[in-house]
């Protein structure tokens, strides 16, 4: 059984006053746990994504099918972004309020593993049985000191989505891309034949860069764990970037992203031909950009030669279970069966369209090759077979792990990349400066 709540703003109702009440036990696990009179086990759930929340309740109903000597009452409970990373975060400063389970940003996600110490439970053990076949650069992304403390919800493997109606009036074929060089010399023959946009340089998001700062086997942070964002590695992929814009390859897009709002509606209008991104967005062009569907193709992702990695992950969600729940060990089962069992898996393809972490999936031809899929309708190329040329070639991007790396996401999302992709500052004069504010203001 699982029962829903759906809150679209908590400051319609005083944010405050609903953080306060969170802090001081309003809600969450108060009460001393274990099964009720009807031999369930009530487990309340915080999410910030609306279709999470519905796969949740899929999971639990399966579970409750599989395990009727165990059944659980699932209460998840939507929250805007912002709105329940501070809740979480109140909660957490003030010991009490804290549901049995929590999906945590991936951005936000060393915010609650600080210092070795962290009010999340180990998961480590509840992993073991899927760990063969789960990719391990996701599980790495949320363990700290050899503990880990969330389950990854994908893998988010970078691919690339080319617009093949597009390109072919242009007479550039999408399969001839197979570097960034080459992505370069199309996306400026593109932009010369129709006036229009190729690819995109994000302003609003740090998604793209992290990928290519990887491929040159660079990082965000020095070995100390010091910021370095000056680093040769950073200031090359970036000045790269500024280089491609200036040469007509990449440009700014609405909304400072290709996962905003108005982003979707000027990809699915054609004024977009070239997205790099996770392969999560497939899930954005079935959504939001129905007028494409058949004229999108998906293929690896841009190399740079030598490419220490071909992709690594991009984005994400950790869900764990805090430390204080009452019910944490049945919480920790059932959310080992939600985010690795190669059932669950299969709902993460087949409801979110996620490419699923447990790789038993990725040649299950049965399911990733559904003609009946909505998301292999829609898409001139398999998803999966593209995945399967990574398969071993999943990088790990350390910065990811950083307990600083909410600052410099913070830093480069509302500062950097508008400076070098909006204002036209030479990359190394951002990042110099980056590279400064982010010293003064983690030595604080």
């Amino acid at each position: 059984m699982a029962r829903s709540r759906r809150f679209t703003s908590l400051l319609a109702t005083g944010l405050a006053a609903a953080l306060l009440l969170a802090a001081c036990g309003g809600d969450g696990s108060s009460d001393e746990g274990g099964p009720d009179a009807e031999g369930r086990y009530n487990l309340e759930m915080w999410v910030f994504a609306e279709l999470h929340a519905t796969y949740y309740e899929q999971m639990a109903e399966r579970w409750n099918e599989e395990n009727p000597d165990r059944p659980i009452d699932l209460e998840v409970t939507v929250y805007p972004y912002e709105d329940m990373h501070n809740k979480l975060q109140l909660a957490v400063n003030s010991g009490s309020g804290l549901p049995d389970l929590v999906d945590i940003e991936v951005n936000q996600f060393s915010n609650y593993v600080k210092g070795g110490e962290s009010p999340l439970s180990d998961l480590t053990e509840a992993a073991e049985p899927y760990e063969d076949d789960v990719v391990q650069a996701r599980l790495d992304l949320y363990t700290r000191d050899g503990v880990l403390r969330g389950f990854p919800t994908h893998v988010g493997a970078f691919v690339a989505f080319y617009n093949t109606a597009l390109l072919e009036k242009a007479g550039i074929d999408y399969k001839t891309i197979k570097t960034w060089e080459d992505f370069q010399e199309a996306g400026t023959t593109y932009n010369k034949e129709t006036g229009r946009e190729f690819g995109v340089a994000s302003t609003g998001v740090n998604m793209v860069e992290p990928l290519m700062i990887a491929q040159k086997g660079g990082n965000l942070f020095a070995e100390d764990g010091t910021v370095a964002v000056d680093s040769p590695e950073v200031v090359e992929t970036l000045e790269f970037e500024q280089e491609m814009q200036e040469a007509g390859a990449i440009s700014t897009i609405p909304g400072g992203s290709p996962d905003a709002e108005e982003a979707y509606g000027a990809i699915n209008d054609g004024d977009y031909a070239a997205i790099v991104y996770p392969a999560w967005y497939t899930s954005r062009f079935v959504d939001y950009m129905p007028d494409l569907k058949g004229d999108i193709a998906i293929a690896p992702a841009p190399v740079f030669e030598d490419a220490e990695v071909a992709t690594i992950g991009g984005g994400g969600t950790g869900t764990a279970v805090p430390e204080s729940s009452p019910d944490k060990e049945i919480a920790t089962e059932w959310l080992a069966f939600a985010k690795l069992s190669p059932e669950a898996n299969v709902a993460v393809w087949e409801v979110l369209g996620f490419d699923p972490v447990n790789t038993s999936v990725w040649t299950n031809k049965k399911v990733t090759h559904d003609p009946n899929n909505k998301f292999n309708q829609y898409f001139q190329t398999n998803l999966f077979d593209v995945l399967n040329q990574y398969r071993g070639d999943i990088g790990h991007f350390d910065s990811f792990t950083s307990e600083n790396l909410p600052a410099v996401d913070d830093m480069f999302t509302t500062v950097t990349y508008s400076q070098i992709f909006e204002e036209g500052v030479p990359a190394d004069e951002a990042l110099d400066q980056a590279q400064t504010d982010l010293e003064n203001q983690l030595s604080e």
